[in-house]
């Protein structure tokens, strides 16, 4: 009669493979907090800097006991409370939905501005304004959310058609190409309507000053679940970056992949566009450091893009209202940091035909 087996005991590379992943996971996640503090301190820049600056003792007083006959508790309440949580909420969504897309099409050079979403959404969004006479956010928001989805299928369809299907070139130009056609329609409608014009421009270019609290939180549930969706989509984007006939091989499904990051997408392209309007390359800016620190993860690099765009956002806005007498719209400003980094970005990446 034989023995029973002795009881396997784990070999020494596997032990040392737990050992070495516990201090990589422990020193991402103390990046991670130090991030959080950083995202924090932007916030609270962007509170303290307007037209008249608050110090930090000011701004917790009237967070703390608001005054509506104290012209100062009126503005924190009014003015910067509302840009500042725009700031979170749309920077949050933008710079997931750039981590998305980066991941689905593997191609670090994309982002909602880059492959049309932001376009579509803008187009149908004016659209809305200037011949249905919608002007509330909480209606043409679904205009924007439509614009959004329209356009990321259409940039998917036509990435993953023909003998090429599923190239990160492909779509990257495939979006480039329509985005400047829906940006040109856009353009044709904002020129030849004063009206829409007049009230749209500070929005089209994309800006943090146009939207009261109560606008911001209607969209909020849905930047929510697109969050929530992006999450939920990590592992199978780690396996979708391994190419198509890898994800395959290991019982992934990639279509099913592609079609889940499209709904999340469109929920947070679409409503950081209405609320905020055509913001570009924060989407770009925040995935590609996030990815620079943690590595190819995506499950981390999502997590620190939710807090390294808002940061980017909130410097980028507070650097609009002191750089000149006025105000310099924050769309404007990510443009001029996100454009030289694009060019940047394409002479460092050879971007996989495949």
């Amino acid at each position: 009669m034989s023995s029973p087996a002795a009881p396997t005991e784990p070999t020494p590379a596997i032990i040392k493979g737990q050992d070495t992943a516990r201090p990589i996971t422990q020193t991402r996640l103390l990046g991670l907090i130090v991030l959080v503090v950083i995202c924090l301190g932007a916030l609270m820049l962007s509170m303290m800097v307007g037209s008249r600056s608050l110090d930090p003792a000011e701004i917790m007083h009237f967070l703390l006991h608001p005054d509506p006959a104290d012209p100062l508790s009126q503005v924190v309440w009014q003015s910067r409370v509302p840009r500042t949580f725009l700031v979170l909420v749309a920077g949050s969504a933008l710079g997931v939905a750039g981590g998305l897309m980066q991941a689905v099409t593997r191609n670090p050079m994309t982002d909602p501005g880059i492959l049309g979403v932001n376009a579509g959404a803008s187009l149908l969004v004016v659209i809305g304004l200037a011949f249905f006479g919608v002007t509330d956010i909480s209606h043409y928001m679904w205009w924007s959310f439509a614009g959004a989805t329209i356009t990321s299928v259409a940039v998917f369809a036509i990435g993953n058609t023909g003998p090429m299907r599923g190239s990160p070139v492909r779509m990257t130009l495939s979006g480039v190409a329509l985005g400047a056609v829906l940006g040109g329609f856009t353009s044709a409608v904002l020129l030849t309507n004063s009206e829409v014009l007049e009230r749209m421009r500070g929005w089209s270019a994309g800006t943090t000053a146009s939207q009261p609290l109560e606008a911001t939180l209607s969209i909020t549930p849905f930047i929510v679940v697109g969050l929530l969706i992006a999450v939920a989509s990590t592992r199978a984007l780690d396996v979708l970056s391994l190419g198509e006939a890898a994800a395959v091989a290991m019982g992934a499904h990639p279509q099913r992949t592609r079609l889940v990051v499209l709904i999340a997408i469109a929920l947070l392209a679409g409503g950081a566009t209405a609320a905020a309007g055509p913001i570009g390359f924060i989407g770009l800016l925040a995935p590609h450091l996030a990815r620079m620190i943690v590595g190819p993860h995506q499950g981390w690099i999502m997590a620190y893009s939710i807090v390294l765009a808002p940061a980017v956002l909130g410097v980028s806005d507070v650097i609009g209202r002191v750089i000149t007498s006025g105000e310099v719209p924050v769309g404007v400003v990510t443009a001029f940091v996100g454009a030289p980094l694009l060019i940047y970005m394409v002479r460092k990446y050879r971007i996989p035909e495949v």
